[in-house]
């Protein structure tokens, strides 16, 4: 699965053929974490994942704004040369996706945003500070990771590299309390509503994010279509796969008139 696309950005080829179906992973992820979805995807089209800055195989420069993480984006799909993507985005993938469809419409069919509301303002990172500190870090193996993270463990196998004394979280986490620190403080209901392709919002039953919201996104896009995933917490694809795979297919199937 080789490297490309822009600079500072790590690229995974899952392979497909035709218009560009680009993944964007969650915050301390990476686009291995898609392996999974990308599989069915391929009948959809090109299917590439793109590790955002300071994730996976990218660099890492320090954290970066919404805005630059979707210019990421942009200049990916720019690069591949093959046309108009659809953005599938996970979390804070989610938001680069209706970001880059805002900022630069010509490049962006479709958008999917799993779990991801616009308007986070007030919400600190100080619980996560205590949450990750209680890790049993460095894990001893990839099976302490599975074991571990319980229902989502082959989630965060992917998100860990081996190191002399074990394994760590690939990010770092200084980098991610910054990006999720700038959701705390703006609302991003301002690119949502300048979006004008379809989009499909993907909401988990436990979802942590704000009561209302993705529904409401839904309701502001004018192509927008919501649906709630019963049973599921924030990493639906990975939690109840089929059933996201059903929506994801639906949505595709309609609007790519395949």
């Amino acid at each position: 699965m080789p490297d490309s696309g822009p600079p500072g950005a790590g690229v995974v080829d899952f392979g497909g053929t035709g218009r560009p179906v680009v993944l964007l992973h969650g915050l301390m992820g990476r686009a291995t974490t898609w392996w999974r979805t990308a599989r069915w995807l391929t009948a959809y089209g090109h299917v590439v994942g793109l590790d955002a800055r300071g994730h996976g195989r990218a660099p890492r420069r320090g954290p970066a704004t919404t805005e630059e993480f979707a210019d990421d984006v942009a200049a990916l799909v720019r690069t591949l040369g093959e046309g108009p993507a659809v953005l599938i985005g996970h979390s804070m993938g989610g938001l680069h996706a209706w970001v880059t469809a805002a900022r630069s419409p010509e490049l962006v069919t479709a958008v999917v945003v799993e779990d991801m509301a616009p308007d986070q303002r007030g919400r600190t990172v100080r619980p996560w500070r205590g949450h990750f500190a209680s890790w049993p870090v460095p894990f001893r193996s990839l099976a302490h990771v599975r074991d571990f993270f319980g229902d989502v463990g082959d989630y965060f196998v992917e998100c860990v590299e081996e190191r002399d004394d074990g394994y760590h979280l690939i990010a770092d986490l200084d980098d991610l309390y910054a990006i999720a620190g700038e959701w705390g403080e703006r609302s991003y209901w301002d690119h949502a509503e300048r979006v004008r392709c379809p989009l499909l919002v993907v909401e988990a039953e436990h979802t942590a994010m704000p009561e209302g919201q993705q529904a409401e996104l839904a309701r502001r896009v004018p192509q927008g279509r919501h649906v709630v995933v019963r049973g599921a917490g924030h990493v639906v694809h990975d939690d109840r796969p089929e059933t996201y795979r059903g929506a994801v297919e639906a949505f595709l199937s309609d609007v790519l008139g395949r």
